[in-house]
């Protein structure tokens, strides 16, 4: 199974994360100040999604224009060239936009069906200035370890 998704997508330590919102939400802003953390791109703008048994991965599109592999624009600044990650980056976890007062302070643990299978996903507003950290922390308890060393 496949499919093409609206978003950006980055790998943290081998993990994927799709980061979803509306345009102007602050996808590339958060996708920014995470590469700046170690976080390298997948794909900016779409993403292709593959199911593989059990797992979802996440790569560039291989219809996509292979002159945008390891590019993303950057307002401002126009596209620019960024780390990019491995093909094929298990999805670990889904960030959806969030406005700032919906942001709920203790939510029940939520969760998004992509492909047929469940995958961990937290709603947060990407522009606040603990977002990546947010990012860092919830990929850290899905894998039952302390916050990542940078």
């Amino acid at each position: 199974m496949r499919r093409l998704v609206n978003g950006t997508a980055v790998a943290w330590r081998g993990q994927g994360v799709l980061i979803l919102g509306p345009t102007g939400a602050g996808k590339s802003d958060l996708t920014l100040r995470l590469i700046d953390s170690g976080a390298t791109l997948v794909a900016d703008d779409v993403v292709e999604m593959v199911r593989e048994g059990d797992q979802l991965l996440l790569s560039f599109p291989p219809e996509g224009p292979g002159e945008l592999k390891g590019k993303m624009e950057v307002k401002g600044l126009g596209i620019m060239s960024v780390p990019v990650a491995p093909p094929a980056v298990p999805l670990a976890l889904v960030v959806r936009s969030t406005p700032l007062a919906e942001v709920e302070l203790i939510p029940e643990t939520l969760e998004s069906e992509w492909l047929g299978l469940a995958v961990t996903t937290i709603g947060i507003h990407l522009l606040e200035p603990s977002a990546p950290a947010k990012v860092r922390l919830a990929l850290a308890k899905l894998t039952r370890s302390i916050i990542p060393p940078s």
